[in-house]
């Protein structure tokens, strides 16, 4: 009887959760921000540390549009061709709610997708499909009530292939930040990214310059670089996605308080 009743009220939580407006957060990008922590030979440790348990105030958007209590693998359902482990976006999520309470219930929307062989930024050019995907998702998230108050991307592993793409990623990465406000909405609506701190080519630097070199009201930037990665040298270690995902809330919270145009960038 006990159980029964502790499930109950779990249920109760979570639909008191999902009923009351949510400050919802947009997760796009590829393999990174899907999450590789703790993978290894296609398989996924298990390991969840602390600053990435479950909180009955953060809610994850399932691949079917409904919300759920959040819980690592957060992209499980949406980078389905991959193993996924630990990402930024629980770790981030804590941290919010640690400063301010009063922000939950978090949604957090899983966008990302890197598959086996990650997805350049051009594959995100508005009318694609994972852009088709990530607004589908983003405006499901604001149905039964809840606002979209930011967006984490992290992406441009796959563009460090290509010199030609690589020197092409500024502009592109200006017009999806640009379009994606437009197509929801929400001309200034604050977005955090991550520069890069690996590539699968020879143009990471070229990338970065262009991550770095972003100029836009309410967007900041944060520096991976010098976080630990996996064996592979591609993604990071479930360490620093935790490291990420906290740096990731704290420049959130910088740039909600910041009214001029800015590029400020944190670094570990």
């Amino acid at each position: 009887m006990l159980p029964f009743l502790c499930l109950v009220l779990h249920l109760a939580g979570v639909y008191a959760s999902t009923s009351k407006g949510k400050t919802i957060i947009l997760l796009a990008g590829q393999s990174n921000m899907s999450g590789r922590g703790g993978v290894q030979n296609n398989t996924w440790d298990g390991v969840v540390p602390p600053q990435s348990q479950p909180n009955p105030s953060i809610l994850r958007l399932t691949a079917n549009l409904t919300w759920v209590e959040a819980r690592e693998p957060l992209h499980k359902d949406i980078d389905v061709q991959v193993t996924c482990g630990i990402g930024p976006g629980m770790a981030f999520a804590n941290r919010v709610l640690e400063k301010d309470p009063s922000l939950g219930p978090l949604g957090l929307v899983p966008c990302a997708v890197g598959g086996p062989m990650g997805t350049k930024i051009s594959e995100w050019r508005r009318g694609s499909f994972l852009y088709k995907q990530l607004l589908r998702r983003a405006k499901g998230s604001r149905r039964g009530g809840g606002s979209i108050r930011g967006v984490l991307w992290f992406q441009g592993e796959s563009d460090t292939v290509s010199e030609v793409d690589a020197r092409r990623y500024k502009r592109r990465l200006l017009n999806l930040f640009s379009n994606l406000r437009a197509d929801l909405g929400s001309p200034l609506l604050p977005i955090v990214y991550v520069a890069i701190t690996s590539g699968q080519g020879p143009y990471m630097e070229t990338v970065r310059k262009a991550e770095l070199g972003i100029k836009l009201q309410k967007v900041r930037c944060v520096d991976a670089k010098g976080l630990p990665l996996l064996q592979d040298n591609l993604h990071l270690s479930t360490q620093a996605q935790v490291q990420l995902g906290q740096m990731l809330a704290d420049a959130f919270f910088i740039q909600n308080h910041v009214a001029t145009p800015s590029n400020n960038t944190t670094s570990p």
